[in-house]
């Protein structure tokens, strides 16, 4: 018998119960449990019915991710499945914690579903650029009909218990701590009441209305072609499910199977599923254990009220945490409080938040003009103009101020912490919080460790990261960190492009069907030219276009004009005039490009640059700099971030086609030494380690 089953018979009912901390995967040995559970149960004559159950903190949650990429041994979660729905006996599903993915699957294939009122279930395969490969896509539509299941599977996202009984996922609630009696007495019923063996396949009550209802699939595409844009899976799910309306459930389960393994083997797919594990990997630093000491942080404080300090202190005010919130003047300070107030109020009336937490959140905010209202904060983020000379003001003040073992975090973007550090007599207590704009949405937070940052501070910072719903990514002190930096060399090459002669809206079109949501030249036009042209001390057209009154969408025209409801309607024939008097200025030489051409030049010095930070120490893995683009900048998921990307294009045409550039238009193209090392012996920049790794 396997050691993680435990099997007993009470009251005519088998119970097959499993326990394979953390979350009972779906590994081998958990798959040979059920089926030895189950087999045992059909074959025991003291056994009627049979509950399948785990221990622990949850039912099945899913596949076992250690065998990705593995051949998978038998039995398959396939042969599992199999055996439970051919099972003679009424077999009952008691579910707790979550349901994911092959567990909810599982779930689906025994006669009867119970839950616990705290349960959730759902099919989130989805976000690795899969689809529910083990009949998921055929059974879900058949109990909850064909639009829920669209939502459901193509959201990959979770519902609850009460929606689970309400739609037909499970059959009954039952007590949230007699969860094992209540489904040893819900199976009992189905006994005394010679209830029959339902099995999902069998059920069409749900999917007859809409067979041959080809305006509901297509609508449901046309309402979701946005957000769907560049992913493989949803449209495959689409598929799968309008197989389970329309046809026999072999046939179906057929048709499941083949886009299953077609997706398995798409490099959407691929890159997927390399983020999900490459974003698990950002916490795990070399020289600091998981289980590293962290400081205790009750109260922060954050220096700056403007948009950036606003939206930080958001952060900590949505899970509870009182904040300190520092500006220099009473007009500015009520300003940013009352930004924050009406952001809140917005989510209330969009239902995200209840209108209650509102003034619960506003509550914990302490505004003051006096610095010294921080002596008794854990955490102080410094939000302030990106200028060193005022940084180290603000730090050498805090120095005085704050109070032993605080942590003093900096959100520069750009800046040395060592050097800002140096401003105090604690560089040990001194870190970078880089969040990014707007810091209460944008998922990234790069933690930046300085020479003397102590890794209880950086521990600190990871955990809190999690805590406020960021991921963290580590960087050592280098200009513009990560993100920025690697990114800011495709700013740079559109700019240079356009005054080549290139037209913006051809940039903007590759970048766009490239996977970004924008292209830069778009992005400018909604940020704001004034904010990105306002500090050049050369003539550039972005300072040309604000001199000019043409500040982006605000104020109807930037590089495209806009209409009264800030939709573009073309390029600005004054932008174009503005880009040729410049570059004639210039004296910048013409050339033509086609869309690769484009590409190429907008994205390989992307993978350039970011094989130099990795050479710098400053990132410590590929796959960060990948997570970070992807959760800074946007770079589109199932493209895997810059470094993944580049591994699939192939590092040896990616070199080649720098050294090409490098000769057509200056050193700035040179191939970094570890981008050419790499090529040269067949290396991975996403699997590649930062020299300080």
């Amino acid at each position: 018998m396997s050691e993680i089953l435990n099997y007993s018979v009470e009251n005519d009912v088998a119970v097959a119960t499993i326990d394979s901390p953390p979350v009972n995967a779906l590994s081998h040995a958990v798959r040979s449990a059920v089926v030895e559970g189950v087999t045992r149960a059909g074959a025991d004559p003291k056994a009627k019915a049979v509950v399948i159950r785990c221990g622990g903190r949850t039912f099945f949650a899913g596949a076992d991710i250690s065998e990705f990429g593995k051949e998978i041994r038998t039995p398959t979660l396939h042969d599992v499945l199999e055996a439970i729905e051919a099972c003679a006996k009424p077999v009952v599903a008691a579910i707790h914690g979550t349901a994911l993915g092959g567990g909810l699957e599982l779930a689906l294939c025994c006669h009867y579903r119970v839950a616990v009122p705290s349960a959730k279930v759902g099919l989130p395969e989805v976000a690795l650029g899969l689809l529910p490969g083990a009949g998921g896509t055929q059974r879900l539509p058949r109990i909850v009909g064909a639009a829920a299941a669209l939502d459901m599977i193509t959201s990959g996202k979770p519902i609850g218990a009460q929606q689970a009984l309400e739609t037909g996922v499970v059959d009954a609630l039952v007590g949230e701590t007699s969860l094992r009696a209540d489904a040893i007495a819900f199976a009992q019923k189905l006994i005394d009441t010679k209830a029959p063996l339902k099995r999902v396949r069998d059920r069409d009550e749900k999917i007859k209305a809409d067979r041959g209802n080809t305006k509901l699939f297509d609508e449901f595409r046309k309402a979701h072609a946005r957000e769907f844009r560049g992913f493989k899976a949803p449209e495959s799910i689409i598929k799968c499910i309008e197989a389970a309306v329309n046809l026999p459930f072999n046939e179906g389960m057929k048709r499941e199977r083949d886009l299953f393994l077609e997706l398995l083997a798409s490099k959407e797919s691929a890159a997927q599923r390399y983020v999900f594990f490459a974003e698990r990997q950002t916490a795990k630093i070399p020289d600091i254990p998981a289980d590293a000491p962290v400081r205790d942080v009750k109260r922060v404080g954050v220096i700056g009220a403007g948009t950036m300090g606003g939206g930080i202190a958001m952060n900590f005010l949505n899970i509870g945490v009182p904040v300190t919130l520092i500006e220099q003047n009473e007009e500015a300070l009520q300003r940013g409080v009352s930004v924050i107030r009406g952001n809140y109020e917005t989510s209330a009336k969009k239902g995200k938040i209840k209108p209650d937490d509102v003034e619960k959140r506003m509550q914990l905010i302490a505004p003051s003009t006096d610095m010294s209202a921080l002596a008794q904060t854990d955490l102080v983020i410094e939000a302030v103009y990106e200028t060193m000379s005022i940084k180290k003001e603000v730090f050498g003040k805090l120095d005085g101020i704050a109070r032993k073992g605080a942590i003093l975090a900096s959100n520069t973007s750009y800046l040395s912490i060592d050097e800002i550090a140096a401003a105090t007599t604690r560089p040990e207590d001194v870190i970078g919080m880089h969040f990014f704009s707007p810091a209460n949405v944008m998922p990234l937070l790069e933690v930046v460790r300085g020479r003397k940052s102590a890794k209880d501070a950086v521990s600190t910072a990871m955990t809190l990261a999690k805590k406020i719903g960021k991921t963290a990514v580590l960087s050592r002190v280098g200009p513009g960190f990560i993100a920025n930096r690697v990114m800011s060399v495709r700013g740079r090459e559109a700019n240079a492009m356009v005054l080549e002669g290139v037209s913006p809206a051809d940039i903007d079109r590759v970048i766009y069907d490239y996977g970004f949501a924008m292209g830069p030249f778009q992005m400018m036009d909604l940020v704001g030219l004034d904010v990105i042209g306002r500090d050049s001390n050369v003539k550039t057209v972005a300072s040309e276009l604000v001199r000019a009154g043409r500040l982006g969408q605000k104020k109807g025209g930037g590089y495209y004009d806009y209409d009264e409801n800030r939709k573009p309607t073309g390029l600005s024939p004054v932008a174009l005039k503005i880009i040729r008097d410049v570059a004639a200025e210039r004296g910048v030489p013409q050339r033509r490009a086609d869309d690769a051409e484009i590409l190429a030049r907008l994205l390989y010095p992307v993978v350039n640059e970011g094989a130099k930070v990795l050479a710098e120490g400053v990132a410590l893995r590929g796959s960060d700099i990948d997570i970070a683009c992807i959760k800074g900048y946007n770079w589109p998921v199932y493209r895997g971030g810059p470094m993944h990307w580049a591994d699939a294009v192939g590092l040896g045409d990616i070199v080649s086609k720098l050294k090409e550039f490098e000769k057509r238009l200056g050193e700035a193209f040179a191939p970094a030494p570890l981008l050419e090392k790499l090529a040269k012996e067949g290396g991975r920049l996403g699997a590649a380690q930062g020299a300080s790794a």
